[in-house]
């Protein structure tokens, strides 16, 4: 076959370091915009972009030339700098792990419609919660005990 054909949609979440509430109104369309350049630029399209003040969600259409692990490091990487750059000198940064799940096309505009609501989502439930739910529902197992947590080295 002379061309490649793919259709990867992948939901990304991931949290501000500690999940400290720094993601605030005023800040928040440009960082999604500044994170839809980044992916527009890699060659991946974005469906949605959204989230609450201590984590955001992402639905992105990906191209198979960079894996969801790498996409998302670039991601994190240049946005924190850029909002250390722009609104933080220093005090902003993500975690370091993250989830990601993957769709078919008939659950996009679903998916896409979640990710849209987030603010009304979280006037009844937690990220916490939100993200076990989630977890739950796609049938991955994790430890609640890690979940929140960073893993420390020992």
């Amino acid at each position: 076959m002379a061309n490649t054909y793919t259709q990867i949609y992948i939901h990304m979440i991931f949290a501000v370091h500690d999940r400290k509430s720094l993601i605030t109104e005023s800040y928040s369309e440009n960082l999604y915009k500044y994170i839809c350049g980044i992916c527009q630029n890699k060659n991946h399209l974005i469906y949605a972009i959204g989230g609450t003040k201590d984590h955001i969600h992402i639905l992105i259409g990906m191209h198979p030339a960079e894996s969801v692990s790498k996409l998302v490091q670039i991601i994190k990487s240049q946005s924190s700098k850029w909002m250390n750059d722009n609104y933080y000198r220093g005090d902003f940064g993500w975690q370091s792990g993250f989830a990601a799940f993957s769709y078919s096309k008939s659950f996009v505009p679903l998916v896409k419609r979640y990710i849209d609501n987030q603010k009304e989502h979280h006037r009844r439930k937690s990220f916490r919660e939100e993200l076990i739910s989630i977890l739950d529902k796609s049938g991955i197992e994790y430890n609640p005990d890690y979940i929140f947590n960073e893993v420390k080295a020992e």
